[in-house]
């Protein structure tokens, strides 16, 4: 397929792709950045055209990989994996890894530490349960252990969590309360010696607060 560059043309729906005319007639299609190093009269083998598509494969990778990662931080492994579900190869794969890896787009250890942060923020877990996302996300146990060790102990995300549900089960009664909450704790990863004090400690204050709040309208009711 050698021939001379007649035409580089933009295409209509997607003007950040050029069309590529080989003697008169439409040969293949390559991105912008790709094309950029074409000119009009240039002579052109296969050897040539098969190397600006796979230059044309990573460039279209990259972009679909920076695409997945502008919703949130991605880990190594689920990149790949959409990768993969795009139908790159794994050579064109471990380019574009690295490619990311290189310009620090991707960084497993940094990604932990994130997932840990907004996990605990938001939805509160245990240790175990988070170092299990995380390796199911790919990332080595040294990472995840460096990025565990900044968060707080599972005590205190326990009563994070706790603290959170428990505003669901005002008015229960002690064991319905009790039950309802450790069985939440529970499918948060805490385990029973974490949570049986937690669940104590949580009923205690709300039932503080609860009789103070009823005992400051008791003294304004008699001051009325």
């Amino acid at each position: 397929m050698d021939g001379k560059i007649t035409a580089l043309k933009a295409q209509k729906r997607n003007p950040n792709r050029i069309n590529v005319y080989l003697d008169g007639e439409f040969s293949f299609g390559v991105s912008r950045i790709v094309a950029a190093w074409l000119q009009i009269g240039q002579p052109i083998d296969e050897h040539k055209i098969k190397t600006l598509q796979e230059q044309d494969a990573i460039e279209v990778g990259f972009q679909k990989a920076l695409h997945f990662l502008s919703y949130r931080p991605r880990s190594e492994k689920e990149v790949r994996h959409r990768l993969e579900e795009h139908g790159f190869s794994s050579e064109q794969i471990d380019v574009l890894l690295e490619r990311l890896i290189r310009s620090e787009l991707v960084k497993d250890d940094q990604f932990a530490r994130l997932w840990v942060e907004s996990r605990s923020e938001f939805r509160p877990r245990s240790h175990r349960l988070l170092r299990i996302e995380l390796l199911q996300k790919g990332i080595s146990e040294e990472e995840i252990q460096a990025a565990l060790s900044e968060t707080e102990d599972d005590s205190a995300l326990a009563y994070q969590a706790a603290i959170h549900y428990a505003r669901r089960l005002r008015g229960q009664e002690w064991r319905e309360f009790r039950e309802r909450l450790s069985a939440y704790l529970m499918r948060r990863g805490f385990d029973y010696g974490t949570i049986s004090p937690v669940v104590r400690q949580v009923w205690e204050e709300i039932f503080t607060i609860q009789d103070g709040q009823q005992d400051s309208g008791n003294e304004e009711q008699e001051n009325g």
